[in-house]
């Protein structure tokens, strides 16, 4: 095991027993040298990896709010890595797509089952239907939409893998606007679909969100030249 896996790995054991919590400061680099067996070096090493992780946030100095200070925001990193991971074509957008519909079929119809609250998707879909709206600004509204929906079904993970793979095809999504031939007709298609999945979960029909939502997804896809259709 190399040296900055094995502060990985310390820290990691220390989490999982409750040594550490979120909002406590890591001990020193040359504590935990010590505690590891490794070099000051490694540390350094291990320490840039978890911050570029979203598990730690780094200041410099030697005052008192010096140092690594565990934090929880795992968003921003996922975000990055799959979007860099999609952009090199080791995770194809077709796969991305099959993924957001397992994902988001799950998270529609556990909220219908849920009865969650929709107010927030409500307002989403009220901003979506103003006529003035171009079409880059409705297709960021949507991603908002997408991410809203899967947060209802109340799973963290579900809500934050959702807003990664959204994130990691937002650029995709935006190349397909000059090779769309009817924009009108397509977003008026797609504000339909909103509210008929909307309504699915007000109705408690989770057979119904899943399907429509799954339909919704690949159908979007497919009309934007990004993905075919089953």
């Amino acid at each position: 095991m190399r040296a900055t896996e094995i502060v990985l790995r310390h820290v990691e054991d220390q989490l999982q027993d409750g040594s550490l919590l979120v909002g406590m400061r890591l001990p020193g680099e040359r504590a935990l040298a010590e505690q590891c067996g490794v070099s000051r070096g490694s540390v350094r090493e291990a320490l840039q990896v978890l911050a570029a992780m979203g598990v730690v946030r780094r200041s410099v100095g030697s005052g008192a709010d010096a140092g690594a200070v565990l934090i929880a925001e795992p968003l921003a990193p996922l975000s990055s890595a799959l979007r860099l991971h999609v952009a090199t074509r080791a995770f194809p957008v077709a796969d991305v797509v099959e993924t957001r519909v397992m994902l988001e079929s799950g998270a529609v119809a556990a909220a219908a089952r849920a009865g969650a609250p929709l107010d927030g998707v409500l307002e989403l879909l009220a901003a979506m239907e103003d006529r003035a709206l171009d079409v880059r600004a409705f297709l960021h509204l949507d991603a908002q939409l997408h991410v809203a929906m899967a947060e209802l079904s109340g799973n963290v993970l579900v809500g934050a893998v959702m807003a990664s793979l959204r994130s990691s095809i937002e650029t995709y999504v935006q190349a397909s606007v000059p090779h769309v031939a009817d924009w009108d007709s397509l977003l008026d298609r797609l504000r339909r679909e909103h509210r008929g999945v909307v309504e699915a979960i007000a109705a408690a029909d989770p057979d119904a969100a899943a399907d429509l939502v799954s339909r919704h997804i690949r159908g979007f896809y497919a009309s934007s030249g990004l993905s075919p259709a089953p």
